[in-house]
C-alpha cells in the first residue's frame, strides 16, 4: 500500500493545477491550452423553511466556488439526503429550486445520488470550465490593492434569528435574494478588468476568508469596519443575540490571526465572524484598475463595495 502522502502529493499530476496543495475554492484540471476544468461540491441541511429557495441558495452556494475561480458553469450533479418519510413534493420542490437555478446561466444537473439521512441535505457537484492562464486564485494579493465586495453581509445572524422566530419576514426575505443571487456577473467582470486573488465569502465570514488570502499572499490585509455592506436587520439580529454557534468558532479559530480594534462593537463582532451562505466575492485588484471595475459593477447592477485595501504588514486588520 501506497504511503497517503504519495496518494495525494500534487506534483505526480502537472494537469492538476489548483488543489489541496493550495487549499482553493474549487479544484482547477488542465484539459489543453485553452480549457481547463474547475468543479467543486457543496451541500448542507436546510437553512429556510420554504424547500423552493432552499435548494435556490444550495446551488447558488455551490456554483460560487466555480465563479470565485473566474470560471463558468456548465453542469452539476445533485447530492442530497432524506428522510425515508420525508414528504415527496417537499423532495421535488428542492430539487426544482436548484436545477432552475442553474438554467439561468444555461448549466444543467445532469444526474446525481441521493441517500436515507436522518438530516435533509441537499448541494451539487459542480463542473465548470476556466482558461488555464487566467485563473483567480486565493494567493496573489499585492499590497496596495484595493478590497471589493459583491454581496452584504449578515445571512448567518439573519437565518439563526429566522428559526428562533426572532426575525422580521421582509428581513428574511431580503437575505433569502442576496442567498440567492449569482455571483457569475461578478465574476464575469472582475475577470474583463483584472484581479490577483479572489475567493467567495461562505461560512468561515468574511474574516476566515480575508486571512486565508492574507496567508496565502504576500502582504496582509485591512479591512475598515464602517466601509462593510450589512443586510438590513442584521446588526439588530446580533443584538438579540442570535449568533449561530458557527460564529464562535470562528471566532475562537482567528482569535490569534486577526487584528481587531479595541472599541469594535459586539455587533459588529459578530457580524464579521458570521458564517455566510452563498456570500459575495473578496475581490483584490489593482488600484489602478479597482475605478473601472466599480464602474462596470454599476453599468451592470451589480452590488459591489470597497472594504478596504492590501498592506505591506503581514495577516488580517481590522480598522
Amino acid at each position: 500500500m501506497r504511503p497517503l502522502s504519495e496518494s495525494f502529493n500534487p506534483l505526480q499530476f502537472p494537469n492538476l493545477l489548483v488543489g489541496l496543495q493550495t487549499s482553493d475554492d474549487a479544484a482547477v484540471w488542465r484539459l489543453n491550452d485553452t480549457h481547463a476544468i474547475v468543479q467543486t461540491v457543496d451541500y448542507f441541511p436546510p437553512i429556510v423553511d420554504v424547500p423552493y429557495a432552499f435548494g435556490a441558495i444550495a446551488a447558488a452556494n455551490a456554483m460560487s466556488d466555480v465563479y470565485a475561480m473566474g470560471g463558468e458553469v456548465i453542469f452539476g450533479l445533485a447530492i442530497a439526503g432524506f428522510p425515508a418519510d420525508f414528504p415527496p413534493e417537499v423532495i421535488t420542490e428542492i430539487f426544482r429550486g436548484g436545477a432552475e437555478k442553474m438554467a439561468e446561466v444555461g448549466a444543467v444537473i445532469a444526474g446525481g445520488h441521493t441517500v436515507q439521512d436522518a438530516e435533509p441535505k441537499y448541494g451539487l457537484c459542480v463542473t465548470g470550465l476556466v482558461h488555464p492562464g487566467h485563473i483567480a486564485t486565493k494567493g496573489g494579493v499585492q499590497a496596495g490593492d484595493a478590497l471589493i465586495l459583491t454581496k452584504k453581509l449578515g445571512t448567518g445572524l439573519i437565518s439563526t434569528a429566522a428559526k428562533n422566530g426572532r426575525c422580521d419576514a421582509g428581513v428574511l426575505a431580503d437575505a433569502v435574494a442576496s442567498m440567492a443571487r449569482l455571483n457569475r456577473t461578478a465574476a464575469q467582470i472582475m475577470m474583463e478588468v483584472g484581479v490577483h486573488a479572489a475567493t467567495d465569502i461562505t461560512g468561515y465570514a468574511l474574516l476566515g476568508h480575508a486571512n486565508e488570502m492574507a496567508e496565502r499572499s504576500a502582504a496582509g490585509l485591512r479591512i475598515r469596519a464602517e466601509a462593510l455592506p450589512v443586510l438590513d436587520g442584521a446588526l439588530a439580529c446580533a443584538r438579540d443575540g442570535q449568533a449561530s454557534g458557527g460564529t464562535g468558532r470562528n471566532r475562537k479559530y482567528l482569535a490569534d490571526k486577526v487584528r481587531l480594534p479595541a472599541n469594535l462593537s459586539g455587533e459588529m463582532n459578530d457580524l464579521l465572524h458570521d458564517p455566510q451562505t452563498s456570500g459575495g466575492l473578496l475581490i483584490a485588484t489593482p488600484p489602478a484598475q479597482a475605478a473601472e471595475m466599480m464602474r462596470r459593477f454599476a453599468t451592470a447592477g451589480q452590488d459591489a463595495w470597497l472594504i478596504g485595501e492590501a498592506i505591506e504588514t503581514p495577516g488580517l486588520e481590522v480598522v
